[in-house]
C-alpha cells in the first residue's frame, strides 16, 4: 500500500494497477468479453470502453500508471486516422502510408502479446504436470473438499463492481458522515468474515452498504487482501458468481495502525 498527500493533506488510498494488469491486458479482456475479432478491431467501440476502464478506475482512486493513459492516446490517435476520408485511387503523395490499416501494429502488438502470455501460462502450469501421474500399484488420493474454482482478473472485478454499483445507484447517499471505516478495518471485517464462514459471494460483501464511500472501500479492501495474498478470488465459469476464500487459515493483516490508510 501507498500513501500520497491530497490536495487536502488527507492519506489517500492507492493501488497501483501494475501490480495485477497492463493496458495489452485490458484489451485483451475487452476483446474476450465483447466476443471481438482480434483482426478486425472496431477501434470507435474499443475505445469507448477502454476509456469507461480508466474513468472507473480514476474513480476508485486506483493509481493508473503511465502505460493506460499511452495506450488511450493510441487509441484516440488510431480512430482519429480511421476517420480520415479515402485519398481517391490513383493519388500517389503517400499513398503507400495511407493504405496501411492504423489498426496493425496494435494487432501485432496484441497477437504477440496473447501469444507470449499463453506461453508463460503453459511454462506456470508445468510445475503440476505430475501431479496427476500416479505409479502402478499406487493408490490414487480421494478429492476433498468443493473443487477449485479458476482464477480471477482485475478486469473481471472491475466488471462485476460496476454491475454492484449500477444496482446500487438508486440507493446511493451523498451525506458526510463523522465517522468513516478505514479501508484496513473493513480488512479485517472481511477476513474475519472469511475465517467464519470459509467462502462467501462477492455480491454479499455489498450488501446492506447505501453509500459510495462504503462501497469503493469495500472493494477496495477486497483488492488490497488479493495483493497481499490474504485471499483468493475465484469463479466457476465466465459471467458465473464470484467468490472469496482464505489464502490460509491463519491469515492475518499486517499492517500498523499509525499508518492506516483512508479512502476520500
Amino acid at each position: 500500500m501507498e500513501e500520497r498527500a491530497g490536495p487536502t493533506e488527507e492519506q489517500v488510498f492507492r493501488l497501483e494497477l501494475g501490480t495485477f494488469e497492463g493496458p495489452l491486458d485490458l484489451l485483451l479482456h475487452l476483446i474476450q468479453s465483447h466476443e471481438l475479432d482480434i483482426l478486425d478491431l472496431p477501434i470507435s467501440f474499443i475505445t469507448e470502453k477502454y476509456l469507461q476502464y480508466l474513468n472507473l478506475m480514476g474513480e476508485l482512486a486506483l493509481d493508473v500508471v503511465s502505460e493506460y493513459l499511452v495506450m488511450a492516446a493510441t487509441l484516440a490517435h488510431i480512430k482519429s486516422k480511421m476517420l480520415l476520408p479515402t485519398p481517391p485511387q490513383g493519388q500517389d503523395d503517400d499513398a503507400l502510408e495511407d493504405q496501411v490499416d492504423p489498426r496493425e501494429e496494435l494487432v501485432r502488438r496484441l497477437l504477440e502479446y496473447q501469444k507470449y502470455k499463453a506461453a508463460a501460462e503453459n511454462l506456470a502450469g508445468r510445475g503440476l504436470a505430475g501431479r496427476d501421474v500416479f505409479t502402478r500399484g499406487a493408490t490414487a488420493e480421494e478429492a476433498k473438499g468443493d473443487a477449485p474454482l479458476g482464477n480471477m482478473t482485475l478486469f473481471s472485478l472491475l466488471d462485476a463492481f460496476n454491475r454492484v454499483l449500477k444496482r446500487a445507484n438508486a440507493q446511493f447517499s451523498r451525506e458526510i458522515t463523522a465517522e468513516r471505516v478505514s479501508i484496513v478495518d473493513r480488512m479485517q471485517e472481511i477476513l474475519d468474515l472469511l475465517k467464519e464462514r470459509g467462502r462467501v459471494v462477492f455480491d454479499s460483501l455489498f450488501e446492506g452498504f447505501v453509500t459510495t464511500y462504503d462501497l469503493v472501500v469495500t472493494f477496495l479492501a477486497m483488492l488490497e487482501m488479493g495483493k497481499q495474498k490474504l485471499i483468493r478470488l475465484f469463479q466457476t465459469e465466465p459471467c458465473s458468481p464470484i467468490y472469496l476464500e482464505t489464502a490460509a487459515a491463519d491469515a492475518h493483516l499486517d499492517v500498523n495502525p499509525a499508518d492506516e490508510p483512508t479512502y476520500d
